[in-house]
């Protein structure tokens, strides 16, 4: 039966990602307009305009030119940036190596601070713990990312000088370097995505610590201490994990406006700048394999749900 629902969500998967690709290139590339035109602008001249239209194979029917495109990039071969002049799948290469630990330790920010946070709000409900638990939440659902990483520079850089207001040293700098110019936009990033999981996780715990089982745990005298921890966040977890999977994917979609108020190098910046640039290879690239990204940790949160939960294996 397992194995039988992982087949389905990995068709879904690669429908999903086919589908994605299909969309960015009839956006890019089929809509009306001239793709080369974009990217060289009105002022360009006649051979440059064709050179560009035979490299990019605008000459060429659509169904034909996606399938290349998509061939290449499933084989790795991610084209030549116009801007850059290098192999797209190079630049990608250098930012993610500033992305993905950007979204990890977001994600690992945003899961000890709520988590414990749904919990407390959920033992202490309608009391002024919960009260102040539901505050943040509205806070943090208020303040956007990028505007309180704005605060976060003035606060932290500005006026204690605690961490860099920006930039990337490297990782060649130091674990610790690299980590400390990670801290304010990891924290900027984790906000908002803390205070849905800690109002996911109050909720969650509230719905657990109403169940029957629960109620008869009690009634065998059982302590609240082992109640709370051994019978209800075991069973609360299930929503929980998969909202913290969902967020992983959230969180690298929103470092692109994080990254450029701390000109991160990382993989939104260059989106950003590939569009500012028209670099419409680029762009094409990496919108592709940031929703292969999110499709795969949806499918990655699937299984660890079906794993703690085992009524989706059962879907027909």
């Amino acid at each position: 039966m397992m194995t039988a629902f992982l087949l389905r969500r990995l068709l879904a998967l690669v429908g999903t990602v086919a589908t994605a690709a299909l969309v960015v290139f009839l956006v890019l590339e089929v809509l009306p307009g001239d793709p080369a035109l974009l990217m060289l602008g009105t002022e360009a001249q006649p051979d440059t305009l064709a050179a560009l239209r035979a490299q990019m194979g605008l000459d060429r029917p659509a169904p034909l030119r996606f399938l290349a495109w998509f061939g290449g990039f499933i084989r790795g071969d991610l084209g030549i940036s116009h801007v850059y002049a290098r192999p797209v799948a190079e630049l990608i290469a250098e930012r993610l190596v500033v992305t993905v630990p950007l979204t990890a330790l977001a994600l690992v920010i945003s899961t000890v601070a709520a988590v414990p946070l749904g919990i407390l709000a959920a033992v202490r409900h309608e009391r002024p713990g919960d009260l102040a638990v539901q505050g943040f939440s509205q806070l943090g659902l208020a303040i956007p990312s990028f505007w309180f990483g704005i605060l976060l520079i003035f606060g932290f850089s500005v006026e204690l000088n605690w961490f860099p207001a920006g930039g990337f040293p490297g990782w060649q700098a130091g674990i610790g370097a690299g980590l400390r110019a990670l801290t304010l936009p990891a924290l900027a990033l984790a906000l908002p995505e803390a205070a849905i999981l800690a109002r996911v996780t109050r909720t969650a715990m509230l719905e657990t610590l109403g169940e029957d089982f629960i109620r008869t745990a009690r009634a065998k005298g059982i302590g609240a201490t082992a109640i709370l921890w051994r019978h209800a966040l075991p069973n609360a977890l299930v929503p929980v994990t998969t909202i913290i999977g969902l967020q992983a994917g959230f969180l690298m979609a929103g470092a692109v406006l994080v990254e450029n108020v701390f000109t991160l190098p990382g993989l939104g910046r260059l989106v950003f700048q590939a569009i500012a640039q028209r670099d419409l290879v680029v762009v094409k690239d990496v919108v592709v394999l940031m929703a292969i990204l999110i499709v795969l940790l949806n499918f990655l949160v699937d299984v660890v749900h079906a794993l703690l939960d085992p009524r989706p294996r059962a879907e027909p």
